[in-house]
């Protein structure tokens, strides 16, 4: 199994999950509600620890009850917070979450008042310990600066970057990354709503690159480096109760396979599995048991 490092932002959700959206000025009850350790990143690598790789997390913590919360949960779910940094000053990044039962869908209002991890902590890490890193795309000059930190002090390792929402210069990662996780918002932004339409302009772009583009629940289409394309469908589950993380579960599920070594069309279609999965169950506990 591999020794994964996931660098990127954890975050407080605070999860309510109502009837139907409510539309606005309106006041309805929620059926349930929860707090939980999320964060994309932070999410993926719980993912890969259950499916048996050896995860750690390098990102911003905040020295409170709600920072240590999410340290003990991450703890808990077997990923390694030793790189983690704690902050004095500032507040735990919190989602707040409303999660329609109707149809599993998912809208998220996000604060952040927290500043983003740093090159220079990223620096202290030997990333020569690792077989792969994965980043979320933001804090994109300092991102810049480890993924090309990582290409010299650890060439064997291999590097993704999660393509989540346009960024000022994020295509500037594009070529220090070996596999590039782009999500459906993503290519929507730049008007584009086809996957296979989308990879076509992005591998005239970029080339030498392993590229993922997910469609939700249309399923994943993927490219590898030679350029031949692949497509998974979805696979919903028989009862769609929880989509939120379900991205992040695609994206563990893709560099689960490949740092197996498997085939790029069975990893995409073992992890559309997966995140049908996800979308099955509420939170991310017991997904390899399924």
């Amino acid at each position: 199994m591999a020794r994964i490092l996931g660098v990127g932002v954890a975050t407080l959700d605070i999860i309510s999950e109502v009837d139907s959206y409510p539309p606005e000025d309106s006041e309805v009850r929620a059926l349930s509600r929860r707090v939980v350790r999320g964060g994309n990143v932070t999410n993926s690598l719980v993912v890969l620890s259950q499916l048996g790789h050896t995860s750690a997390w390098a990102g911003i913590c905040v020295d409170n009850s709600d920072g240590r919360y999410v340290l003990d949960t991450l703890r808990a779910s077997g990923v390694d917070v030793t790189f983690a940094v704690s902050e004095a000053n500032g507040v735990m990044p919190v989602s707040c979450v409303t999660v329609n039962r109707s149809n599993g869908s998912r809208t998220i209002i996000h604060y952040r008042d927290l500043r983003e991890y740093r090159y220079s902590e990223f620096a202290a890490i030997e990333p020569e310990q690792f077989d792969w890193i994965h980043f979320e795309g933001r804090n994109v000059e300092d991102a810049l600066r480890m993924l090309k930190h990582t290409r010299k002090a650890a060439p064997h390792a291999r590097c993704s970057v999660e393509i989540e929402k346009p960024r000022d210069g994020i295509e500037s990662l594009f070529n220090e990354a070996d596999v590039l996780l782009f999500s459906r918002a993503y290519a929507n932004a730049l008007g584009i709503t086809d996957a296979n339409r989308f990879l076509d302009v992005i591998s005239a772009e970029v080339q030498g690159k392993l590229l993922v583009c997910s469609q939700g629940e249309l399923g994943a289409v993927a490219q590898n480096v030679q350029g031949a394309r692949f497509s998974s469908p979805a696979f919903p589950p028989l009862s769609l109760v929880d989509t939120l993380g379900a991205g992040d579960t695609l994206n563990a599920g893709i560099i689960d396979g490949l740092a197996r070594g498997q085939d790029l069309p069975d990893v995409l279609i073992a992890a559309c599995r997966l995140a049908g999965r996800k979308c099955g169950q509420t939170g991310f506990e017991g997904l390899s048991d399924l």
